[in-house]
């Protein structure tokens, strides 16, 4: 089996200006990818802008996209981008999400509409949108939640929002046999980005970190060697979660 790398290859990446998405592009243009840096809203126009900037400098290259991934018709439009520009699309990363804690008894409809829009559906259409346009030989990742594999209050429509996309990532990766494309999830621990610590006070922070082998919440650069590894080597795994999270919940 030849060895598998990222060179000229073509990520689409969900939710890549900043954070992980944006850690995930720069390191795989290390590589020579070139990276589709999609972004949501105006508000992370600059930062996707800086992290086409990043990629080139590492040695791939990229442009940026602006979408709205809960509408079926971006989703498409994320991709028609990237084959217009680099004229096919090799692997597809979503590390796109949203999350609340509170009560389920005071969640109310429109923050469960919201949640799962963007956990559930935009991950659905991101996923089958790859499976359409994936060359042979490709990978699909999406990132969930270590939350899957906890018993805990506070977090049910932000875990449940996650939850569906362990059945879709199962179903799509039988229904890829034959092309031999994997589909797996990546379940991080709490990541120490500012995508967390709106939801927390200092007390659930404490017990979060408290929750792992060394004390600490998992960084993102922990989980970017799990992603380049399912793009490249990894590649015989298949229809999985991986729960990357130093030991914060086991499944």
């Amino acid at each position: 089996m030849p060895a598998r790398t990222l060179k000229d290859k073509v990520v689409v990446i969900g939710g890549a200006s900043k954070n992980l998405g944006g850690l995930v592009a720069r390191e795989l243009a290390r590589d020579g990818a070139k990276i589709v840096v999609h972004y949501n809203s105006d508000s992370s126009r600059d930062k996707a802008e800086q992290t086409v900037a990043d990629v080139k400098k590492a040695g791939g290259d990229a442009f940026a996209h602006q979408g709205d991934l809960t509408k079926v018709a971006e989703v498409e439009k994320l991709f028609d981008a990237a084959v217009r520009a680099f004229g096919k699309v090799d692997h597809m990363v979503n590390t796109a999400g949203m999350v609340i804690k509170k009560p389920m008894t005071e969640t109310s409809e429109e923050e469960f509409d919201k949640m799962f829009a963007v956990n559930s559906k935009a991950a659905y259409f991101m996923m089958r949108e790859a499976a359409k346009r994936l060359e042979r030989d490709g990978s699909i990742v999406t990132v969930v939640t270590s939350l899957l594999a906890a018993y805990t209050g506070l977090y049910s429509v932000y875990a449940g929002s996650k939850a569906p996309v362990e059945h879709f990532t199962r179903a799509l990766s039988k229904e890829l046999f034959g092309r031999n494309i994997s589909v797996n999830n990546i379940a991080p621990g709490p990541m120490d980005t500012p995508f967390f610590y709106p939801a927390e006070t200092d007390d659930s922070v404490a017990y979060h970190k408290s929750s792992s082998m060394n004390g600490d919440l998992t960084k993102i650069e922990d989980i970017v060697p799990y992603v380049k590894f399912l793009l490249t080597d990894g590649w015989w795994l298949n229809g999985q979660t991986l729960f990357i999270n130093g030991g914060y919940t086991t499944r």
